[in-house]
C-alpha cells in the first residue's frame, strides 16, 4: 500500500468515525467463511456496517478524528473489524447472538454517543443499552400517564368537583 493509499484509508475513516455516533471494535479472526458471510448478513439486516481495518490507520484516523476515543486507540492489536450502528446497543445484540454459536467476535470496545466501553466483559452492559427513539418513547409514556388520570378522573366523577376529588382519591389508596 503506498502512501497515498494510505492516507486516503485514513481520510475516509476519519469520516466514517466522524459520521457515526456508534462504533463498536471487535475480533472475528477465527470465524469461517460463511460464518463471516452470517455475521456480515446480519449487520446488514440490523443497518451496520462492518468493516475490517488495519490497527495503525484506525489509529491515525482515532487521533485525526475531533471525538475524545479515550482508552479505545489501546485495544488496537490483533484482528479489529469495526462497525458503525445508527443504534447504539445494536451491535451487541448482533455479537451476543452470535456468541451463542461461537467464541467470536470479541468486543474490544465500544464509542456510544461519547461513552467509552472497553473490554469484552462489557458485552450485557451494551445490550441493555436503550435507544433514543426507546427513551422518548418512555418519557412520553410516563408524562401522558398523569394527564390520562386526570381525564378519566374528570370523566367519570359526572363533571362535579366534588365527584372529581372523590374518584382522584379513590385512586389514589
Amino acid at each position: 500500500m503506498t502512501r497515498e493509499e494510505k492516507s486516503q484509508v485514513i481520510e475516509e475513516l476519519t469520516a466514517q468515525l466522524a459520521d457515526n455516533t456508534n462504533i463498536y471494535l471487535t475480533d472475528i479472526s477465527g470465524l469461517d467463511a460463511a460464518s463471516t458471510s452470517n455475521l456480515r448478513r446480519a449487520c446488514f439486516k440490523s443497518n451496520i456496517k462492518l468493516a475490517v481495518v488495519k490497527n495503525t490507520l484506525l489509529a491515525k484516523a482515532m487521533e485525526a478524528s475531533d471525538k475524545d476515543f479515550g482508552e479505545l486507540p489501546e485495544t488496537l492489536k490483533g484482528n479489529t473489524s469495526v462497525m458503525y450502528a445508527e443504534t447504539g446497543n445494536a451491535p451487541a445484540k448482533i455479537i451476543k447472538e452470535f456468541r451463542k454459536k461461537s467464541e467470536k467476535p470479541l468486543l474490544k470496545g465500544a464509542f456510544i454517543e461519547e461513552a467509552i466501553y472497553v473490554g469484552d466483559e462489557l458485552l450485557d452492559t451494551l445490550v441493555e443499552i436503550k435507544s433514543k427513539e426507546e427513551l422518548l418513547g418512555e418519557i412520553i409514556t410516563l408524562l401522558q400517564s398523569p394527564a390520562k388520570n386526570v381525564i378519566s378522573a374528570l370523566k367519570s366523577g359526572g363533571g362535579t368537583i366534588a365527584g372529581i376529588v372523590k374518584t382522584l382519591s379513590e385512586r389514589e389508596g
